[in-house]
């Protein structure tokens, strides 16, 4: 039997901050498990999507889910950190992958990770990092 996880509140636990945000697609879209909604970019290209903790938080489990199901692409994503009382964020992953729908239409991501004091997650989407017209989403975010 699998084991329940228990994923923060991350809309009572944090400030969310975007460079852009379609207005039918907000990013609490991601942190629901309906399969039919997700967050998605206003506009095409590099987006960044930051989590500021209201308290510095204990992070255990980091979990994203990436879905394409029309564009043949290569997207690019960064996974950092900022720990309590620092300056400079530290880079937990930075991961690439293919989408080809059909065929590939899904990538999740789950990182096991054991960061204390943090203030803030921060993930930089490069959607198609062969050119600037693809539009970054995140059809689920989850942390513990």
């Amino acid at each position: 039997m699998p084991i329940k996880q228990n994923w923060l509140d991350l809309e009572n636990l944090a400030q969310i901050e975007l460079t852009s945000e379609e207005q039918a697609h907000p990013i609490e879209c991601a942190f629901t498990s309906n399969e039919d909604e997700a967050w998605r970019a206003a506009q095409p290209g590099k987006q960044k999507i930051r989590i500021l903790f209201d308290e510095p938080q204990q992070i255990t489990q980091v979990q994203l889910k990436f879905r394409e199901m029309e564009q043949e692409r290569t997207q690019e994503f960064l996974l950092c950190w900022l720990p309590a009382g620092k300056e400079t964020y530290q880079d937990i992953v930075r991961q690439q992958y293919n989408f080809n729908p059909p065929h590939t239409i899904q990538e999740l991501e789950d990182y096991t990770v054991n960061l204390e004091a943090v203030r803030a997650l921060e993930i930089t989407i490069n959607p198609d990092i062969t050119s600037k017209g693809a539009y970054a989403s995140l059809a689920q975010l989850q942390i513990s």
